[in-house]
């Protein structure tokens, strides 16, 4: 899972990289994504480790911010939804960023349980 936590992490860093470079290099909150990911990546480096307690430390962690990131980028997202009241969106780029970056840390919280709860059952991790 500690592999997988590293990839998730470099997609949300090119995401991040894609939405500053794609609004015109001018907004460095487009950049979150890239934090996140950073974050993830070094989580994941961290949970590369033969100690059980250290490596279940980093994974949740890790699981944390993946779903601090849905929880954030997606609140984002749907408030700026909400406040166009079917009007053209005044920085589509930014919502798909936001967007984007919610279903990728969606896709490895969800992951990320299902690889605890396997660990549970069975005491072997899934990836």
């Amino acid at each position: 899972m500690a592999k997988l936590t590293i990839g998730f992490g470099v997609v949300l860093i090119l995401l991040g990289i894609w939405g500053f470079v794609a609004t015109g290099s001018a907004h460095p909150t487009a950049l979150f994504p890239t934090w996140f990911g950073l974050a993830l990546a070094v989580c994941g480096l961290l949970a590369r480790n033969e100690d059980e307690k250290r490596r279940m430390l980093w994974m949740h962690a890790a699981a944390v911010l993946g779903l601090v990131g849905f929880i954030g980028a997606g609140t984002r997202a749907l408030s700026v939804y909400i406040h166009a009241h079917g009007a053209p969106l005044a920085y589509p780029i930014a919502v798909a960023d936001q967007l984007a970056m919610a279903l990728i840390c969606l896709v490895f919280v969800l992951l990320c349980v299902r690889s605890f709860i396997a660990v549970r059952r069975t005491g072997k991790p899934t990836a």
